[in-house]
């Protein structure tokens, strides 16, 4: 059984997170928090083996806690489990092992424990981001799909999308739901040949063949799988430059 930790200042999310866990069989809830102060003392001496940390707490940021709990022996997994997305890259940068949205949903939770138990038997509980330079030299980016580590060919990538706090994979022969939402994905293929054209979608440039003119200046892209895919106004001056017109 994984032994956890709760830290979220809002009582019916927490209460929602341990009916979820308990209904796992897989987890022992040791304890909750609402505040930093309480629960930085209450795991240091619990050692849960992961905690799963909202970030937008009632005095301070989750942010700070899981910064403090990287200095403990041993350091505990982290989860966030948050209403907001646009913390997900922050999350990553120390080493977060999942980062869920709420409304907490059953399946999502399943996939993040079964994660961790596969660290656990690697005997790494943490997963950092890793660095666009490996990428480069291996030309694969690893993905988490269905409690699976899939190696994709990057160049077979075609474009990336974002749905709902889920990432969608596009490649030449299938798409793939992974669990790392879009902005953790665009940090992984920093260094290849990837833009952001829209707040939802990565595109490959190397699989654009033409550039339709739409409403507002804005554009689409169609690309030769026979995607299209819009490009935002905040992001057409930069694509020009890159592709040169």
């Amino acid at each position: 059984m994984l032994k956890a930790y709760i830290v979220d200042d809002e009582p019916l999310a927490r209460d929602e997170l341990k009916y979820l866990l308990i209904r796992s069989e897989k987890v022992e809830i040791l304890g909750e928090s609402d505040c930093i102060d309480d629960a930085v003392a209450a795991i240091r001496e619990l050692k849960p083996d992961l905690v799963f940390l909202d970030i937008e707490l009632a005095e301070d940021n989750g942010l700070s806690l899981a910064r403090q709990l990287e200095t403990l022996e041993p350091a505990p997994a982290i989860v966030f489990a948050t209403a907001y997305d646009e913390y997900a890259l922050q999350a990553f940068e120390l080493n977060a092992v999942d980062y869920i949205l709420k409304p907490f949903d059953e399946e999502r939770i399943r996939k993040t424990l079964g994660k961790i138990k596969k660290m656990q038997k690697l005997g790494n509980k943490q997963a950092p981001v890793e660095s666009s330079m490996n990428h480069r030299r291996n030309g694969k980016l690893p993905v988490m799909v269905d409690e699976r580590i899939v190696l994709l060919t990057i160049p077979d990538i075609v474009y990336l999308e974002s749905n709902e706090g889920k990432c969608s994979i596009v490649t030449l022969s299938q798409t793939y739901k992974v669990a790392e939402p879009l902005v953790v994905m665009e940090k992984k293929l920093q260094g290849a040949k990837f833009f952001r054209v829209h707040r939802s979608f990565i595109v490959n440039l190397d699989h654009i063949i033409e550039i339709e003119p739409w409403f507002n200046s804005t554009y689409n892209l169609l690309l030769n799988d026979g995607s299209k895919v819009p490009v935002s106004r905040t992001y057409v001056k930069e694509l020009k430059q890159l592709l040169g017109f």
